[in-house]
């Protein structure tokens, strides 16, 4: 008898559990959990002044250091946004932004992110707005990337991602399209 009762009330713990579980579920935006997006105020702020999609910075921080601050990877790119110190220091001549130092980058959210922005910016209006190309060129380089358009390569479409000769480039641009897909979808207003 003492043995029914207490699977009673387990029952009656495991309904309220999954009442407030599906509650939870309905009331939030439950994917937000999956995937985050941190540092907003700085995102937001450099988008503004920059004119680049959010959702693409946001983006591009995911798929380079996933909100990882302090991260340099093994070829020695820097910070929130993983830039190469070499573009970095031309991004802060460009820009005229001298305050900021590769120490900065490496460990200030809106350090990294202002000159990322800055050059994404830079790179959207090299390659008029075709943001795979600016993304694809985020990774490869300008360079490479407008060589391959011009060359007939690839057509700068993600379409024909398949035909860029550069394996990590093809899968970094799927990573930062799928993350921003899944950003867009999520997050009504940024």
């Amino acid at each position: 008898m003492k043995y029914l009762q207490f699977l009673r009330k387990k029952r009656v713990l495991l309904v309220l559990f999954l009442g407030f579980v599906v509650v939870l579920f309905f009331s939030t935006n439950w994917m937000s959990w999956f995937y985050p997006i941190y540092y907003k105020e700085n995102i937001r702020e450099q988008s503004e002044r920059y004119n680049v999609d959010p959702f693409l910075i946001a983006s591009i921080i995911r798929v380079e250091s996933n909100y990882k601050l302090g991260k340099e990877s093994k070829k020695g790119a820097l910070g929130l946004m993983q830039l190469m110190p070499d573009t970095a220091q031309w991004a802060m001549e460009q820009a005229k932004i001298p305050e900021v130092t590769m120490d900065h980058i490496k460990h200030k959210p809106e350090s990294s992110i202002e000159i990322g922005t800055w050059y994404l910016n830079n790179l959207t209006n090299q390659f008029k707005g075709n943001r795979i190309a600016v993304i694809a060129a985020y990774n490869a380089g300008p360079g490479k990337v407008d060589g391959w358009l011009k060359k007939g390569v690839w057509d700068g479409t993600l379409e024909s991602v398949k035909n860029i000769p550069i394996g990590e480039t093809r899968h970094y641009i799927q990573r930062v399209v799928y993350y921003y897909n899944q950003y867009t979808r999520i997050y009504s207003d940024f």
